[in-house]
Formats: structure tokens, C-alpha cells, sequence
């Protein structure tokens, strides 16, 4: 399976970035990360280009809806009906209420939404996921 990931707008968390892409090729995952500073249209295009069935975006500065919001639209560009997107890491800031993230999240075109959620916690949720899709 290959997954795309990296983080995603003006973050620059490079070592949760880098803890992802260790994680996922322990479990066997052919891993394209794009690092750091990573808009949308860059994830889209990669995705493309290396036909990935996952794409696991990261935020930590909180700041991912203002980046994510187009998803729904780019999507619309592509045949990736068989692509799974995913979504982890701290997806508010301030005074966002935690029940409305994941449902905003998932309104964006996501598949999988993890706020303030341990990473192996996630990656065991994926893979039950991509389990259940076969």
C-alpha cells in the first residue's frame, strides 16, 4: 500500500512529520512524504503521480482547516473514489469546539479524522479501515 503524507500549510513540524513516516513503513507501507509546508494542490498532484491509496495529512499548529477546506473541490478534479484521506494531529485552534472538528473535517472530504489522537491509535484505525475496504 502507498501512502502519501507530510504537513500540511505553515507548519513545520518536522519531527512528529518525521515519526509518522517511521511508523507507516513499520507497518509495511510504502511511504511519499512531502515534509514540511505542504499546501493541498501538492498533496493532490502526488497522490496522482504515484497512485497512492492513502493520504495521511498532519497538522500541529492547528491551523489545517484554513488549509483543507478545498479538498471536497480538488477531489472533484481526480477519479480518487478509491483513495483514502486521512487527517491527524491538532485540528483547532483556540476556542474550537472539539465534537464539531471531526464532522468539519469530514465535510471537507475526509475519510478518517483524528484530533489530539495518539498516532499508533490512528495508524491501527487505518489499517482496520483499509482491512474492512478489501
Amino acid at each position: 500500500m502507498k501512502v502519501v503524507t507530510g504537513v500540511v500549510g505553515n507548519d513545520v513540524h518536522v519531527v512528529a512529520n518525521r515519526l509518522i513516516e517511521i511508523s507507516l513503513k513499520e507497518r509495511g507501507f510504502e511511504v511519499f512524504n512531502l515534509g514540511v509546508n505542504t499546501y493541498l494542490e501538492e498533496f493532490i498532484d502526488a497522490v496522482v503521480e504515484t497512485r497512492a491509496d492513502v493520504l495521511l495529512i498532519s497538522s500541529l499548529n492547528g491551523e489545517a482547516e484554513g488549509w483543507c477546506r478545498d479538498l471536497q473541490s480538488l477531489k472533484s478534479n481526480y477519479d480518487l473514489k478509491d483513495v483514502i484521506f486521512m487527517i491527524g494531529g491538532n485540528l483547532g485552534v483556540g476556542e474550537m469546539n472539539p465534537a464539531e472538528i471531526v464532522p468539519k473535517f469530514k465535510d471537507y472530504g475526509f475519510d478518517l479524522v483524528f484530533h489530539q489522537v495518539d498516532l499508533n491509535e490512528g495508524l491501527d484505525v487505518l489499517e482496520e479501515y483499509l482491512g474492512a475496504r478489501r
